[in-house]
């Protein structure tokens, strides 16, 4: 990658570094093919009589407006020979009034199009984000989020054009062309044929630039999501950004990308532009020829000046639909490229879905069992190997162990993020497999350790997990969890107003809201994963108090590095070496004089 001349070239360990996801183009694993065009039908096809209606409206505008150059043959060779003024001011009132209804005929397609395009985006906007609710983890593990929001709103947006006027358009074009061959051919049968026979020249063009127009454009879209993902990681990590003094290497990279961005794009429009250029020459080529053959052949006159004047008219509107055409052909193939990745995120298969014919999740009690469990998020590199443990209803179990041992990956496989390679995940003797995802997740309370906040209030907040819930509730489950207090200092409590991600809450304060937000659900197993670790010591303290009420009767699965906060846990399980490598209480395990008791110590040690 080159970076841009605002900034030295660094190392080479440092550039490997800025080197990501973002800057490298996405394949397709679909090429486009007719099936598109046709599913793409499918979002059309239900406004199929206001279509019908706008291509009459149009017929009937095409008409009225190619009856002017007739009307004005009629003028110049019968009209004003014959010195018929009355004549011509009929015609000339005939050829208002066919500009005035033409008019509103454009007037209401325009109306109609512009409606019905902006509900077909709507449809498959919603199709691609109702998708997206579906995947699994592992579709966002692989994936810069740029180069997913790109596909949802860009993309989408750049069919717009060709959905509320590209389709009309080409349809209206097509009966134009043929009324306007029909007048031609009433006029001079010789002077068509001549006409049309520039048409192979431009059919031959066109299939000379198809493939390279359709590659440029799939470059372009290649380069436009690697800039909108890293426009989305840079803004998202702003903070780590300024504090790095990193501001003049990253905009060296988003230079580059801009650069081959517009480099792409402006190779995309030079080979777009070559089909006007084509058109036109093809045109004026065949005005020429009519003048040189129509008026001279043979060394005189062969037809009449108004012939020949609405002639040259109707051949000049004869290749305006044909450029209307070839306009139609440049956002087919430019729209090609955005609609194979909308498409193909539509047809991303869910990995974790409800089986065919799956129940619904009894009410839990909360017994647990892994049994036999393997899973790795990469094939051939298990993170957990032929696990098997046992909780009963009500206990406690806390996880730890070092980094990366698998101690996420344990409650991931227990909310059903992931399907297990191999083993069966039991709750109440049920294979959780079995059951519907929804019925299993609305049972259980999850806080993860990167907690999101969202835009809104923080009420909002609190009741995403439970959207029925009352100010009460919401209010009793933030006292649980000590974030009463600070909500209170806010100026309006509760309708407190937070930024995107929370940026005005302190990460302790996030966290509390998150933590309350799992409560509020009351689920029968709660999932807490580094639930304390942004909180100072003091709130941990009454926060541990409202925890041991709350845990009392509910099956409870804790990851913790500060380990001071699990030694009241029923049960101990150290994760290491794709397996549980020791289990038990607090003190049996200090006792054994294991892993456990070595990072404890250790952490002891450090702390003072």
């Amino acid at each position: 990658m080159v970076i841009s001349k605002i900034q030295a070239i660094p190392q080479k360990g440092v550039l490997s570094l800025a080197r990501n996801k973002y800057d490298v183009d996405e394949e397709l694993e679909n090429e486009f093919n007719i099936d598109h065009l046709k599913r793409l039908y499918q979002y059309i096809k239900p406004y199929k009589k206001i279509i019908l209606l706008t291509i009459f409206l149009m017929i009937i505008s095409s008409i009225l407006s190619l009856t002017g150059p007739y009307l004005l043959k009629l003028a110049i060779d019968t009209m004003i020979p014959e010195k018929n003024v009355y004549g011509i001011l009929i015609l000339g009132l005939i050829y208002l009034l066919t500009i005035i209804l033409a008019s509103l005929c454009l007037k209401k397609r325009l109306q109609y199009m512009a409606k019905l395009g902006q509900q077909i985006i709507h449809s498959i906007r919603s199709d691609c984000f109702a998708q997206l609710q579906k995947l699994p983890f592992t579709y966002y593990d692989n994936r810069p989020h740029g180069k997913i929001i790109i596909r949802v709103v860009n993309y989408v947006n750049s069919i717009s054009d060709l959905l509320s006027n590209g389709i009309i358009d080409m349809i209206t074009s097509l009966f134009t062309l043929i009324f306007i061959i029909i007048f031609m051919f009433f006029l001079n049968v010789k002077l068509t044929l001549i006409t049309l026979a520039t048409i192979p020249v431009l059919v031959f063009s066109i299939m000379l630039i198809k493939k390279a127009q359709r590659r440029a454009w799939q470059n372009q879209s290649r380069k436009q999501s690697n800039l909108t993902a890293y426009m989305h990681e840079s803004i998202l990590g702003m903070k780590i950004t300024q504090s790095f003094v990193r501001e003049k290497f990253n905009f060296g990279i988003f230079s580059d990308l801009s650069i081959t961005l517009r480099a792409s794009w402006m190779k995309a429009v030079m080979i777009q532009n070559l089909m006007p250029i084509i058109i036109g020459t093809l045109e004026f080529f065949s005005v020429a020829l009519i003048y040189l053959i129509g008026l001279y052949w043979g060394g005189g006159l062969l037809i009449e000046i108004g012939v020949l004047t609405a002639f040259i008219n109707y051949v000049s509107r004869f290749w305006q639909p044909i450029s209307n055409l070839g306009n139609f052909y440049n956002s087919i193939v430019n729209s090609m490229a955005y609609l194979e990745r909308i498409f193909e995120t539509i047809d991303e298969k869910p990995t974790v879905t409800d089986i065919e014919g799956a129940s619904i999740m009894p009410h839990i009690k909360g017994n647990v069992e892994f049994k036999n469990v393997c899973f790795g998020y990469e094939d051939n590199n298990l993170i957990l190997d032929n696990l098997n443990f046992k909780v009963n209803q009500g206990e406690s179990i806390a996880l730890v162990g070092p980094t990366g041992a698998g101690k996420t990956t344990i409650i991931n496989l227990l909310s059903r993020f992931y399907n297990l390679t191999s083993g069966q995940l039991l709750i109440d003797g049920i294979d959780i497999s079995t059951v519907t995802l929804n019925s299993l997740r609305t049972q259980m309370g999850v806080m993860l350790q990167d907690t999101f906040i969202f835009s809104g209030t923080i009420a909002d907040n609190i009741r995403y997990a439970k959207l029925d819930a009352t100010d009460e509730e919401i209010m009793n489950a933030a006292k649980i969890v000590r974030a009463h207090e600070f909500i209170e200092k806010f100026e309006y409590g509760y309708q407190t107003q937070v930024n995107e991600r929370g940026s005005r809450l302190s990460a302790g304060q996030r966290q509390l809201l998150s933590f309350a937000r799992a409560l509020l659900a009351d689920p029968k197993i709660l999932i807490l994963d580094e639930a304390t670790s942004s909180i100072d010591t003091a709130t941990e303290k009454n926060l541990q108090e409202g925890l041991n009420a709350l845990l009392k009767g509910r099956t409870s699965f804790i990851i913790a590095h500060r380990l001071s906060t699990i030694k009241n846990a029923s049960r101990i399980m150290v994760i290491d070496n794709k397996n549980i490598i020791e289990q038990g209480s607090h003190d049996d395990l200090i006792n054994l004089q294991g892993a456990y008791h070595n990072l404890y110590t250790a952490q002891f040690a450090f702390l003072n």
